[in-house]
């Protein structure tokens, strides 16, 4: 287990664990956080025994959005919580050219790492905290969690990009709902409106969201993972004739793959597969 500032990372059975860790604070995030966050995150993507990295809170939050000791701190023309950018290590997409130009900003090189992110929701997530919920792959949320956007009641704006990532998971007409009243939302709400994949029991939440990780980590191809993840946000960039030729293409190179031989060869044998990545 590695402690950075302000969170935790451990790996376990295939998957990388990185938890926000103040939970005195709902682990508001901080700029030591930010760091620490990204290059956990490059860790993960770096390490050969990892292929899938959930994101979650310490203590009964999942984020709580932006530390209000820093947003007091913040004059005019400023550009909000700044972040310090010394990570540099690649993150892209595997096989499928880096999205880096469609994906910028604090938080788009969760949706260039080239393993799948789970957000972990296991309490609240406001402001800033939902933001990067939303750069998550997949989201599951305990039952227990609240979501709201905050921003429309600090007098700010939709941040982070946030204005374009919420439309598109849930629709303009919610997205302009929960943005302009700032309302919060349960889990069961988001659930409906499809903001998060799944609910489960707040009891038994983090064994449920580690138990569908093993199942990527153990039972899927992590360089199918890797390009699938690319084609599925380069293609919220691209007209439909552009995803099916990279999808022509990269079929093509997944024929040549030893993961593509593995997962003909595991299910003719009848056994579990043993993916390698190559």
């Amino acid at each position: 287990m590695s402690v950075h500032e302000d969170l935790i990372y451990e790996v376990k059975d295939g998957v990388a664990v990185v938890t926000l860790n103040r939970p005195q604070a709902l682990n508001a995030y901080t700029v030591a956080m930010g760091e620490s966050l990204k290059r956990a995150v490059a860790d993960a993507v770096a390490d050969a025994a990892v292929r899938v990295i959930v994101l979650t809170g310490a203590g009964r939050g999942f984020c709580a959005g932006a530390d209000m000791n820093l947003l007091q701190k913040i004059t005019p023309g400023a550009r909000g919580v700044t972040q310090a950018q010394t990570v540099q290590r690649d993150l892209s997409s595997g096989p499928v050219p880096d999205a880096e130009a469609q994906y910028g900003g604090r938080f788009g090189y969760l949706l260039r790492a080239r393993k799948p992110v789970i957000a972990a929701l296991n309490g609240p997530a406001a402001g800033l905290g939902l933001v990067l919920a939303l750069y998550a792959d997949v989201r599951f949320a305990g039952s227990d969690a609240k979501f709201t956007t905050s921003f429309a009641q600090r007098g700010l704006i939709a941040e982070h990009g946030i204005s374009w990532l919420l439309p598109r998971l849930i629709g303009p007409a919610h997205a302009l709902d929960v943005l302009l009243s700032a309302r919060k939302l349960t889990a069961a709400e988001a659930e409906r409106m499809g903001l998060v994949n799944k609910v489960f029991p707040q009891e038994t939440f983090m064994q449920e969201v580690m138990a569908y990780a093993r199942v990527l980590a153990q039972t899927v191809s992590p360089r199918s993972m890797g390009v699938i993840k690319g084609q599925i946000w380069q293609a919220l960039q691209q007209d439909f004739n552009a995803a099916l030729t990279l999808a022509d293409s990269e079929m093509q190179k997944s024929f040549a793959s030893a993961d593509f031989r593995e997962g003909v060869a595991h299910y003719v044998e009848k056994r579990s597969p043993a993916f390698t990545g190559a």
